[in-house]
This record gives structure tokens, C-alpha cells and sequence, in this order.
């Protein structure tokens, strides 16, 4: 089995928020992923839809496999670097606001070889 991967690196979305999406796609035909993720009312499913588009033009240039043949493998979200901010409160007081974001891997499979 022919695979093929595509990496977004830093997005600054939570990666709680991005593995919703992710879930709904794993294992799914690409045709299937790409309606999934164009019709998802999740802000985040632009970006794996982005992704996964990046994946399938890696798999037709590069190793010129049939899109037809394709289907999410792999889909993982790791976390990445959380940006500390300091937010001012009453009585001269502060609360710690972290800003995550993460990181998202997508691995294609071909069912043909």
C-alpha cells in the first residue's frame, strides 16, 4: 500500500477544536472527507480541508497515484507551543489566558498498489 503525507505545522486553533473535525474524517474516502470538511460548520474544517487537498496534489504529482483510490489513513493532532498572555481583572489582579495551537498530520493510503 502506497502512502502519502501532508504536515500543517503551528496552526493556532485549540487542538481539542481540530480533533472534532479530524474524527469525522478518519477512515473515510477522500471524495466523502472533502464533502464532510466543505459542509462542517467548524471554523477549523477550512484548514484540514486545506490540508487534505495539499495531501491529494502530493499523491497525483508526486508518486501519480488515481485520486478515485484514495482514503484518510491517518489523521493525527498533536499540540504545539501555548502562547501565555496575562489578562487584567479586578482589584489590580490577573488571570493567565493560554493560546494553544497545534500541530496536524495526514497520511493518505491507496488501495491499489
Amino acid at each position: 500500500m502506497t502512502e502519502v503525507k501532508a504536515k500543517l505545522s503551528r496552526l493556532t486553533v485549540s487542538p481539542y477544536k481540530v480533533r472534532l473535525v479530524a474524527d469525522q474524517i478518519r477512515g473515510k474516502r477522500v471524495e466523502e472527507a472533502i464533502d464532510i470538511l466543505s459542509f462542517s460548520k467548524k471554523s477549523s474544517a477550512s484548514n484540514v480541508l486545506k490540508l487534505l487537498e495539499s495531501a491529494i496534489a502530493n499523491a497525483e504529482n508526486n508518486k501519480g497515484l488515481d485520486i478515485d483510490d484514495l482514503f484518510v489513513s491517518e489523521i493525527k493532532v498533536d499540540e504545539s507551543f501555548i502562547l501565555k498572555r496575562i489578562q487584567a481583572r479586578a482589584r489590580g489582579r490577573a488571570d493567565r489566558i493560554q493560546k494553544r495551537s497545534c500541530h496536524v498530520n495526514i497520511t493518505l493510503g491507496s488501495e491499489k498498489n
